[in-house]
């Protein structure tokens, strides 16, 4: 789920009804966090902002009925994977037809029986809990136990769209580990799988904020991505994780920079205005590593662009 896999799960309840929204919170409680939404565009924001483990979704509302929620839901990175139960009076296969069409995991008809929905939401958490183990898994790198690449491409789609929206900025550094080629010649492959363990634990343990993420790109790279973090916070970030490194006194007999294993970092700080450019900003980064390295490695540089519009 959104959070820890122990807490109590999220659900945001949809309904221009007082009453709907008063019965289904009592109702579910003691089970989940409730969040209410009014209207369409609220349980929007909402869904955006605070990212619930799932939703129950009326459909005849003033302004936006659900189908369009469902829509928007579904069409944005952010909440796309959040499932939708719809609760509705209207008693019409073809609407169930459409909602489920759409994307939405049930059908609930109103009046509805207590113990119906709530089996159906727990079931549907349940579900959600075991997809994400699976999902958890499949996101980590099996040598160092970090993020990996595709988890890195999938949060920076969603923060990228956050900033966009929001009007922020994003920073992103690509981390190399300076000679590994000759780390490994020297050392060996298992040393060499030991450095890179500790590398990666060392860079996840500098980043403190829960949207910050550490993830191994490939090989000795490692790319860190930083929400809403500025030109100073990101070089600062940056710069503790390369001194932490340095601290782990790891021998590198083969490095013509250090007697002990450095890296070095490229980092961009960019203020997104569509949603292109994500493959922009990645190789924007890589062209400060390679400054960095270039200056002498052991190094941090960094760029920042005012207008991130893709072509």
């Amino acid at each position: 789920m959104n959070n820890q896999l122990q807490e109590k799960p999220s659900i945001l309840l949809v309904d221009d009804e007082k009453a709907n929204l008063k019965i289904l919170s009592g109702l579910l409680k003691d089970d989940a966090q409730i969040l209410l939404a009014k209207s369409g565009e609220q349980a929007i924001s909402k869904a955006m902002e605070l990212r619930p483990d799932i939703i129950l979704l009326d459909i005849i509302m003033p302004d936006m009925d659900g189908f369009e929620v469902i829509k928007r839901l579904k069409n944005s990175a952010v909440t796309s994977s959040i499932p939708v139960i719809i609760i509705s009076g209207l008693v019409d296969a073809n609407l169930e037809q459409e909602g489920l069409r759409l994307g939405a995991c049930d059908y609930i008809q109103k009046p509805f029986h207590s113990a119906i929905v709530k089996a159906r939401v727990a079931l549907h958490l349940k579900l959600l809990q075991q997809r994400q183990l699976l999902e958890q898994l499949a996101l980590i790198d099996p040598l160092t136990a970090i993020a990996n690449r595709r988890k890195y491409e999938d949060t920076l789609k969603v923060e990228w769209q956050t900033a966009v929206r929001a009007g922020t900025c994003l920073s992103l550094a690509i981390v190399d580990v300076d000679y590994f080629k000759q780390f490994n010649d020297t050392l060996g492959h298992a040393k060499g799988d030991k450095a890179l363990e500790q590398v990666a634990s060392v860079l996840s343990e500098q980043l403190k904020r829960p949207k910050d993420l550490a993830a191994r790109y490939g090989g000795e790279e490692f790319v860190l991505l930083l929400p809403e973090t500025d030109v100073e916070g990101g070089k600062g970030i940056v710069n503790t994780c390369r001194l932490a490194v340095e601290s782990l006194q790891i021998e590198h007999p083969g490095s013509k920079t250090s007697q002990v294993l450095t890296i070095s970092a490229g980092g961009i700080t960019c203020y997104p205005k569509d949603e292109k450019g994500m493959e922009e900003v990645l190789n924007k980064a890589d062209q400060m590593l390679y400054t960095a390295k270039e200056i002498g490695r052991n190094a941090v540089h960094w760029n920042e662009i005012i207008n991130m519009v893709g072509k």
